[in-house]
């Protein structure tokens, strides 16, 4: 019997005339329907036509994106038409199907409704799509609403889409869906008033998946409080199940209060129970599952941790997790509209209100930041490896559909051009990641188990031995045990057409690979094989070239190789965290990675000299090396190069005519520029191949670097083409004649201004300095003892006014030498009073 009065209650029943108007216009529509208002649930039962028995009968998918809200939506849907799920109202979410032949609306969740689109792309017998929470943004969603709009365009323009939301960019999807109507539903707002609840004292921000514990505790007595000051049930907002359980352990002692935990693991029981009204005072410890689908009955107050979890890719490291973050402002709102679904309420927010316009506007859409290997695979298969086709809210990013391309040809899934193999194809249609299906497919043996242990989070307390989480999840008599042996019965089969043949199969496969320890290595190494990882030095090294440290009471510690599974990056630590492992051997991993093996030459400037080794490695990991004699010349020329770069060209031999010459040759670059040559580092390592072959072609050592004469080298530089060579004495002379005769070397190592240092008593009679290439010399005039007495670029001035006090200084000390009162007109002399008189 339909229950009309609850159905009458729905404020969304006003909005359904539009809304079946611009379908049966347009064949799409966007409906925006606040929290609580029915259109998840009403909506589909109308236009399948289960409320009206003279309306048109369709069949209506409803995908939603999460399994927990699939299941919430259809057992509500049922209870309002007074059935129970599997009747006109059904659900399919992966490993569980409860559907019958009178099934008129299935829910369904996005990653379902992907599979079946791949499958089929004309959804035979569908009629009506709705695409639920779109403002979630998850990839799944973003993936299926473009497909289907794909399949609207080019194959059943009588398909009828429809995304809903409660706070979307509505004008974004409706052009997305060709220009379709938005229609709005009014809800029945209650008033939630806002307390600012933050830290008395400073908390951590959160990081990768750590959460201050202080942060936590504040949390629990932010709920201790809320119920000291309101009535009605209190629903409390976390990240993770991690955090869930801490808080829950925090929270002892309440009385009469119960305590739930709800999230994506919890059993199928306290996800009811939690959705169903209650006799007692709860308290609900949730993840964003409770954000949006479900209404949980009896809540009044809302407690926001203010985090979030998302995905994140490091590809630098080849780790992809998820990560906490601060929840966006949109998100706080939808959570703070949960206090007032059934009547008044309240939110306390666990952070200040100054944060608040600091936090972002909206969640970071999945496609943005997540690791896209199966979304590549999906439009591989679709027939756009690029997703330029596709009516997608935004693009992909180059750069991580680029690794992702790579992840996908490395296992053949795509070919070099992306398109899908066969191979691929059937890899997208196990609902699992390509990773994991790879494991499925190539492991020797039964790898259901395996590969269903690590499609979801494993438990903490199972530990980080894979091997040793398999055993416990074969005994354990927990919710994630059930869903585990669930998805082992998916697996096995999709994975073989027979079932009997198919245990033979794994039976026999459990036998060759040697028991769970191989097994679990093997399928490990298979999906991750670039985290095969070799001990090195008290840590791993991967094969991917990022290292990771497994914890001081692991019992992988002394493993000569490892496969690992899981990993993250702890705060402010270079190297991974390993979190779940198995034990392989080299041959294990030799062949899992095997697109990543090479054997090469390896050729390098260490230690002062050219190091030349034959090395075989497994990406970043080296298996084995012998000295090489016979190295490639180009390779050894280039080690050279890099010794040249790492200790300077002091390494030729520089005889001093030659370092003599780069100085005047820097000085005439920089005072009268081309053609002359730049003789700086940079510039003669650029025009190495000018100044410094043959003979550097014929070294293959250190030692052949020295006996390679760098003024020769240097003379090639100069522009003999041009003729202006044969002009380096003229414009930078290496000696000058002075009046007395002598001729004096000219010190070039400033190129800015050259130098002469020159006795005073040989410039007698020169008025004005000497010049080179117009520049006027620095004089460093000397005393008779070759000390310095002046220095000056202006001779002229220092006769009038400087060269009285030096000839009082050094007249006394030294009188056998000349010293006129008119140096500028007196002859000049090398020599001394006496000699001159002879």
């Amino acid at each position: 019997m339909i229950r009309s009065d609850a159905l009458d209650r729905l404020p969304v029943r006003s909005a359904l005339p539009d809304l079946c108007a611009a379908l049966d216009d347009h064949g799409t529509a966007v409906l925006v329907a606040p929290p609580g208002t029915g259109k998840t649930t009403l909506v589909p039962l109308a236009l399948a036509g289960l409320l009206d028995a003279g309306a048109p009968a369709r069949r209506v998918l409803v995908a939603e994106p999460r399994r927990i809200a699939a299941r919430a939506a259809a057992r509500r849907m049922a209870w309002l038409l007074g059935e129970k799920a599997g009747e006109s109202v059904g659900y399919t979410v992966r490993g569980e199907r409860v559907v019958g032949r009178h099934t008129r609306v299935e829910v369904v969740t996005t990653g379902v409704l992907l599979q079946r689109l791949q499958r089929d792309q004309e959804l035979p017998g569908v009629d009506v799509v709705i695409l639920d929470e779109c403002h979630e943004r998850h990839l799944d969603a973003d993936t299926s609403a473009a497909f289907l709009w794909d399949v609207r365009q080019t194959l059943r323009p009588e398909l009828r889409l429809v995304a809903a939301s409660a706070t979307t960019d509505a004008e974004g999807w409706a052009r997305l869906l060709g220009g379709a109507p938005v229609v709005e539903a009014a809800g029945v707002s209650h008033p939630v008033e806002v307390v600012w609840a933050p830290p008395v004292r400073p908390v951590r921000p959160p990081h990768g998946m750590r959460v201050d514990p202080a942060l936590l505790a504040h949390v629990a007595s932010v709920v201790r409080r809320a119920l000291a000051e309101r009535a009605g049930d209190v629903l409390c907002f976390l990240p993770g199940v991690g955090e869930i359980a801490r808080v829950a352990g925090q929270l002892g002692g309440l009385g009469d209060v119960e305590v739930l935990q709800v999230h994506g693991r919890a059993p199928a029981a306290v996800q009811d129970a939690v959705l169903a009204p209650a006799e007692r005072r709860r308290v609900v410890l949730a993840t964003s599952v409770a954000e949006s689908s479900l209404t949980v009955p009896g809540v009044r107050v809302v407690v926001d941790s203010g985090l979030a979890r998302e995905p994140r890719v490091d590809h630098a490291r080849g780790l992809s997790a998820l990560t906490t973050v601060r929840a966006s402002r949109a998100a706080g709102r939808q959570r703070a509209g949960r206090a007032g679904r059934e009547a008044p309420g309240a939110v306390y927010r666990c952070w200040a209100e100054a944060e608040d316009t600091r936090l972002p506007l909206f969640p970071s859409p999945e496609i943005k930041v997540a690791d896209l290997t199966a979304f590549a695979l999906q439009v591989a298969c679709w027939g756009d490896p690029d997703a330029s086709g596709l009516a997608l809210p935004d693009p992909p990013p180059g750069g991580a559909m680029a690794a992702a391309r790579a992840a996908l040809v490395a296992v053949e899934a795509v070919d070099s051009a992306g398109r899908a193999t066969e191979r691929g194809v059937r890899l997208a249609r196990l609902g699992l990641h390509p990773r994991l299906g790879r494991a499925l497919l190539d492991a020797p043996g039964d790898a259901a188990e395996v590969v269903a242990l690590l499609s979801e989070d494993v438990p903490r307390e199972y530990g980080d031995d894979l091997a040793a989480a398999l055993r416990a999840a074969r005994r354990g008599g927990d919710a994630y045990a059930g869903r585990w042996r669930t998805e082992v019965r998916r697996l096995r089969a999709v994975s073989t057409a027979d079932a009997a043949n198919g245990a033979e199969e794994a039976a026999a496969g459990q036998r060759r690979t040697g028991g769970d320890e191989r097994l679990v290595g093997v399928v490990a190494a298979l999906a991750f094989p670039e985290r095969v990882a070799k001990a090195d030095g008290g840590s791993y090294l991967m094969a991917s070239g990022t290292r990771a440290e497994l914890p001081e009471a692991s019992a992988l510690r002394g493993a000569p190789w490892i496969a690992v599974a899981v990993a993250d990056r702890p705060v402010g630590k270079g190297h991974a965290r390993v979190q779940l492992a198995a034990v392989v051997d080299e041959d294990t991993a030799r062949s899992a990675a095997a697109s990543m093996y090479a054997a090469a030459q390896e050729v390098h400037w260490a230690d002062g000299d050219v190091v030349a080794r034959r090395v075989e490695r497994l990406g970043a990991i080296e298996l084995a090396s012998r000295p090489l004699k016979d190295a490639d010349a180009t390779l050894v020329r280039e080690a050279l190069l890099e010794g040249l770069r790492q200790e300077g060209f002091g390494l030729l031999r520089w005889s001093p005519e030659a370092g003599v010459l780069r100085q005047r040759l820097a000085f005439l670059r920089l005072r009268v520029g081309d053609p002359w040559p730049d003789v700086s580092d940079d510039a003669l390592h650029a025009r190495v191949d000018e100044w410094l072959e043959p003979e550097l072609g014929r070294a293959r050592r250190r030692a052949d670097l020295a006996r390679i004469d760098a003024g020769a080298g240097l003379n090639r530089l100069l522009p003999w083409a041009s003729g202006e060579a044969g002009r380096l004495d003229e414009l930078a002379p290496e000696r000058i004649a002075v009046p007395s005769g002598s001729r004096i070397r000219i010190d070039y190592s400033e190129p800015e201004q050259p130098v002469l240092a020159v006795k005073l008593q040989e410039m007698f009679g020169l008025r004005e300095s000497p010049r080179v290439a117009g520049v006027p010399l620095l004089v460093h005039l000397l005393s008779p003892a070759g000390r310095p007495a002046a220095v000056t670029a202006d001779l002229a001035s220092f006769w009038k006014d400087g060269y009285n006090g030096v000839r009082a200084e050094l007249r006394g000390r030294y009188p056998k030498h000349p010293w006129p009162e008119d140096p500028a007109t007196a002859e000049p002399t090398r020599h001394t009073n006496a000699r001159l008189r002879r």
